[in-house]
């Protein structure tokens, strides 16, 4: 019986001998009850203790559920890890261990010091890679505006990698643009891309704040029409952190991309790298045509 009693609290996280309604706690005045609207702040939600189930896992799953319906919103503030433990009736050790798993989702962000705590984390940017779009104009789509930190744009040879994807000679000269893309005025993809020279002259020349493809368009008469493009999980590393804004060893999602006009010419080769706790990537798929 004993061991059984120890299998229990090891599942549940949590001490399992008082009843549901003995573990938590009338609902603490002040911020919280401010914080959680609507069902939020009258009821905790009911925790099953029990093997195959862990606390944690359904605190995470709970407030991630109040954050995708907008009963949280973005920058609200959680309220201290021990008034919430209490209301919810768990250990703060299990609360720390739901709250760390949804930082580590994006879904909030923690500091420390006088004014730390634990923030609704900014909606994710959805990155829809089914048609091709610029990143100017994936944003327009969700009503942010679009910038660009130039960090440097020059004429550079062709290395192995870029001559392949662009069908180019290996030092073939190439225009090269390194720049930050900013969301809203907040850093969200730091872009590498690079053109062939003999089909964009004077590039370097104009403006590059903008979006590339659309200048493509209207002053070379080049409009990227589809892409190949790879996705891979990478962590940042000195430089990426500093150009991003966030930690070394943040995850970051590597997206690597040829971009060719409608009669197929290779017209970009780009190693963007996108915050992995700001974007996620939606793909659109349908029903495949014939029999396999």
């Amino acid at each position: 019986m004993q061991a059984e009693q120890g299998a229990l609290r090891d599942a549940a996280g949590d001490c399992p001998a008082a009843s549901p309604s003995a573990r938590r706690s009338r609902l603490p005045s002040g911020s919280l009850a401010r914080l959680l609207p609507g069902n939020l702040a009258r009821v905790p939600p009911e925790l099953v203790r029990g093997l195959g189930q862990t606390v944690h896992g359904q605190i995470e799953d709970w407030l991630a559920g109040a954050i995708a319906a907008g009963q949280l919103a973005p920058g609200d503030r959680l309220p201290a890890e021990h008034d919430l433990a209490a209301w919810l009736g768990v250990s703060r050790m299990t609360l720390r261990h739901a709250l760390s798993e949804l930082a580590q989702r994006g879904l909030v962000t923690r500091a420390v010091g006088r004014h730390g705590g634990t923030f609704v984390a900014a909606p994710k940017l959805d990155q829809d890679v089914t048609t091709l779009a610029g990143f100017s104009e994936q944003l327009r789509r969700h009503g942010m505006v679009a910038g660009a930190r130039v960090l440097a744009a020059a004429q550079i040879p062709a290395g192995p990698a870029a001559a392949a994807a662009l069908e180019l000679g290996v030092g073939d000269p190439v225009h090269e643009v390194r720049r930050i893309r900013l969301a809203d005025g907040h850093p969200m993809v730091l872009e590498h891309s690079q053109f062939p020279a003999a089909l964009f002259p004077g590039l370097l020349e104009c403006r590059l704040d903008g979006s590339l493809y659309e200048l493509a368009e209207n002053n070379f008469g080049q409009r990227p029409h589809r892409a190949k493009e790879t996705f891979e999980p990478v962590i940042a590393g000195v430089r990426e952190a500093e150009a991003l804004d966030v930690d070394e060893g943040a995850p970051l999602m590597l997206v690597e991309r040829t971009a060719y006009s409608r009669a197929g010419l290779p017209l970009e080769y780009a190693r963007d790298l996108f915050r992995g706790d700001r974007t996620r990537v939606v793909i659109w798929t349908s029903e495949l045509v014939g029999e396999l």
